[in-house]
């Protein structure tokens, strides 16, 4: 999916050697940033070796080696996280098809605990739908089957759904921002988890399908995905600012628990309409709370989650 020696090239283009004080001479330079022999100078590393490891022709680079080198790209933290797991991959590593992912039952307890007038969803490594709640259904893909989650080889693939699905794209108003998140976190993933089949078909068939993710991937960027904001045009309720941030899993650390809040009165407002009529109008007996915002004193005793049973789990 990705090589080490192609993740530092990309870093080293982006470095220029003003950004780092080092004088050129007015010579014509070929290359964007700092060349190979520039950057081996200021790590402490032969030229040599540093462009067999670049080129992939050097078995191993010390985690010495790799802190100088990032220290000379200004690798931020996530950056050189993936810079060391790169490094860590076996020279010949071959893809096996991984095993079916299901979420931990306490995550589902926990996906329970937030009630229905809280949109959430489980994603897993590679960004599959393991399992929402009826709001988080309705707020981010309405279009699709609630019951998709239960059938491992129909789970909806939010990266897939963000590039491919047009419904998907029209529902975010910030969605080049979004999208580059969503690649960005792909990249980090990927050399975790090197030989994951599933995974590399995935970034494969996003690079041949999507000339905007194509292009994303090329940059080279990663990042983590652990807060932010989505700025929506939803179908149902109108415009709408919603905040996501994630929650790791202990127990199932390749897992992520997404929840959505909202970032002002009127996407509070858009919200309770959501989960009243995603939620109140399938049963009327079931209501979504009346009265002040979240964060207020209110009651959700009358939203009593469903998705458990929905989900054939309970």
């Amino acid at each position: 999916m990705e090589s080490l020696g192609a993740f530092l090239k990309s870093r080293r283009d982006r470095v220029t050697p003003d950004e780092i004080g080092l004088r050129t001479y007015g010579s014509a330079r070929r290359v964007p940033g700092l060349r190979r022999e520039e950057l081996a100078h200021l790590a402490g590393v032969s030229a040599g070796y540093y462009t067999r490891l670049e080129q992939g022709q050097a078995e191993t680079a010390s985690e010495q080696v790799l802190d100088a080198l990032a220290r000379v790209l200004k690798l931020d933290d996530v950056e050189v996280v993936h810079l060391h797991n790169l490094a860590r991959q076996p020279s010949r590593s071959g893809l096996a098809e991984p095993p079916v992912e299901q979420p931990h039952r306490r995550v589902l307890a926990l996906l329970e605990s937030l009630a229905e007038a809280t949109p959430a969803i489980v994603l897993g490594r590679r960004g599959d739908v393991l399992a929402w709640n009826r709001t988080g259904h309705a707020l981010l893909a309405e279009h699709v089957d609630f019951e998709a989650p239960r059938d491992p080889g129909c789970r909806p693939s939010i990266p897939r759904m963000f590039f491919l699905d047009a419904l998907t794209r029209d529902l975010h108003r910030n969605w080049d921002e979004l999208a580059r998140v969503h690649v960005a976190y792909l990249r980090l993933t990927a050399g975790r988890f090197p030989t994951d089949a599933r995974l590399a078909n995935l970034i494969g068939e996003l690079t041949m399908r999507s000339d905007q993710f194509g292009s994303m991937w090329a940059t080279g960027e990663v990042a983590d995905c652990t807060t932010g904001d989505m700025h929506l045009q939803h179908p149902m309720v109108g415009a709408a600012s919603i905040a996501y941030q994630v929650w790791l899993q202990p127990d199932s650390p390749d897992h992520r628990l997404e929840i959505y809040t909202p970032n002002d009165a009127s996407s509070a407002d858009a919200l309770r309409i959501l989960t009243q009529r995603a939620f109140g109008e399938d049963d009327p007996s079931v209501r979504a709370p009346e009265g002040p915002a979240p964060g207020r004193d209110r009651s959700v005793s009358n939203l009593r989650p469903r998705f458990l049973r929905d989900l054939g789990l309970r």
